[in-house]
């Protein structure tokens, strides 16, 4: 029997109680959104209220601002996840089915879509209050960490956005139909815990970077450089995880087993993938801008 590591007795749901008929949960996943964007929030309000951190002493916002700016992102995040999910994973199927789109607890968000979403508000936000843009975009994706990495657990409890199976002896036997459909495999299925490389990728490491030069290298001193090491660290983490990542059933077919969003000759690209090489793009050039600019 090939070695693997049990997945943990834990429920999706934290407690539900029934009233009027009805019966209403608090979800692990509903609760690590919370707490990441308070825990993010609170980051944030930390580095605002210490002025040594800004360019001549002067943070570019006030606290009552982050928490105005607060209220944008969260809507950035809901619409731009979710019609992130529908445009970039399953267009024919909600556009079959437009009412589907507003069924939020039925799932389907997704990251991309939300930092979209987040980035317009955050454009539109700043730029009704004159707020420099770079500078805010460094202060925002400071509070980012910390929710990727508990939404990345809160994955994993749900037991969903799995990896490919493996016979590593770290791999998981994921409790549900779906992830227990392994052809070539004769007995239990266990698959990468792509949820917690992430988890561990998107929001531990990246985010001590992130606090490390703020705190440390007076990042926040050079407009874009926080920025730019987000997008870039991120998209770097989610284009190598993606390597043992199970792409969405949509995109597998006979002739693209590996569920490929573009290929050619067998090689090619899935769609997260796809849509992080943009991310590292603009995070490199942001980077470079920034330490030009503190240069100059």
């Amino acid at each position: 029997m090939k070695a693997m590591i049990p997945f943990p007795n834990i429920s999706p749901e934290i407690f539900s109680v029934t009233l009027f008929g009805m019966e209403f949960a608090l979800r692990w996943y509903a609760l690590a959104y919370i707490a990441g964007i308070l825990i993010g929030w609170r980051l944030v309000v930390m580095a605002i209220k210490a002025p040594r951190l800004w360019p001549e002493h002067q943070p570019v916002m006030t606290p009552q601002q982050i928490e105005d700016l607060l209220t944008w992102v969260i809507l950035g995040v809901i619409f731009g996840g979710r019609l992130g999910y529908v445009f970039f994973y399953q267009p024919a199927a909600y556009l079959q089915n437009p009412t589907q789109i507003l069924f939020l607890w039925q799932g389907g968000m997704a990251f991309h879509g939300g930092l979209i979403g987040v980035i317009i508000a955050g454009w539109l936000y700043t730029r009704r209050y004159g707020i420099p843009k770079l500078s805010a975009a460094d202060i925002v994706v400071l509070g980012v960490p910390p929710g990727l990495l508990l939404g990345r657990f809160a994955n994993f409890i749900n037991a969903e956005l799995w990896g490919r199976p493996t016979d590593l002896p770290w791999g998981v036997p994921f409790p549900t139909q779906a992830a227990q459909y392994c052809p070539d495999v004769v007995g239990l299925c266990a698959r990468h815990p792509s949820q917690l490389y992430e988890a561990a990728l998107e929001g531990l490491l990246l985010g001590a970077v992130l606090l490390w030069l703020v705190w440390r290298r007076g990042a926040l001193k050079k407009p874009g450089l926080v920025a730019g090491t987000f997008f870039a660290g991120y998209g770097l983490a989610r284009f190598l995880v993606e390597f043992v990542r199970q792409p969405d059933a949509h995109f597998i077919t006979d002739t693209n087993p590996l569920g490929l969003a573009l290929q050619v000759g067998g090689y090619g690209l899935t769609m997260g993938q796809l849509l992080s090489l943009p991310m590292i793009v603009v995070g490199l050039v942001l980077i470079i801008r920034a330490r030009r600019t503190a240069a100059a």
